[in-house]
């Protein structure tokens, strides 16, 4: 089965890949046009970067930049994503009746787990580290223990979303790549051959996110904008693999790789 393709759309100052082209809504509405265009089944619109190092951004701010561009954008036809961690924000998601909420800390926070409970969107929870003191978060995960860690991870979020009341048939998982794991760029390769593992653990839909990531630019000792080639390899790898969105900067490519592919008699 082909994987579902989710465009990237930042609306930030400072992500690694992008920061900065979006922030003007008509630009970032435009780009969300060729991103449907290319082939995205979802546009995922990211209102603060995640990255450790990135400026905080308070969440009336996020909602100011995600509430134009959910307005151009509301009969594009992709479904569409909030990619957030503030509660607020989250909330507003909701409000908006987007189809995914995705959250780089997997919903922790209690509170506003009943507001889940009640929304009709799907919920792409994310493996990190991200919320790890900075010296464990520097370090990371060994190669050996990061399947187990994620293994625990998911358990812990899962029945505490279920608990709550979140249909199961709701939930998406996210093993983390890159910084979400650790400097190694081991980790992230050992959990790309076991997203068979962890999808026959959990009976979930897998999200994969490894676009231009910090791992594949460790190993071909490539720029941020020289990663395209790595990248796809990557994603053709986790397609193979049997997940079930693929997130990604250039959907153009991955579209036609996963279109040829098909063509050959390739189970994608």
């Amino acid at each position: 089965m082909r994987p579902r393709l989710v465009g990237i759309v930042n609306l930030t100052e400072d992500s690694f890949s992008d920061g900065g082209r979006y922030l003007d809504p008509e630009l970032a509405i435009a780009h969300a046009r060729d991103l449907a265009r290319d082939g995205a089944d979802v546009l995922e619109l990211g209102p603060a970067s995640s990255h450790p190092d990135a400026k905080p951004v308070p969440a009336a701010v996020q909602i100011e930049r995600l509430e134009p561009v959910l307005d151009g954008l509301r009969d594009l036809g992709p479904a569409l994503s909030i990619d957030a961690t503030d509660g607020a924000v989250l909330r507003f998601g909701i409000s908006r009746g987007v189809d995914f909420l995705n959250d780089v800390r997997g919903f922790p926070d209690e509170a506003l787990h009943a507001a889940l409970a009640d929304a009709r969107c799907s919920l792409v929870v994310v493996h990190s580290v991200l919320g790890e003191a900075r010296a464990s978060r520097e370090a990371g995960l060994s190669p050996d223990r990061v399947i187990d860690a994620i293994e625990r991870f998911f358990e812990v979020r899962l029945a505490a979303l279920m608990r709550a009341g979140v249909a199961e048939s709701r939930i998406v998982l996210d093993p983390g790549m890159g910084f979400f794991l650790g400097p190694d760029p081991e980790t992230s390769l050992r959990v790309l051959r076991a997203l068979p593992r962890l999808r026959a653990r959990f009976g979930r839909p897998l999200f994969v996110s490894v676009s231009r990531k910090s791992f594949l630019r460790a190993l071909t000792d490539r720029a941020v904008e020289d990663a395209g080639p790595a990248t796809l390899a990557a994603e053709l790898y986790a397609a193979f693999q049997g997940a079930d969105y693929l997130r990604t900067h250039d959907v153009r490519a991955l579209a036609d790789a996963l279109t040829v592919l098909q063509g050959l008699d390739r189970e994608v």
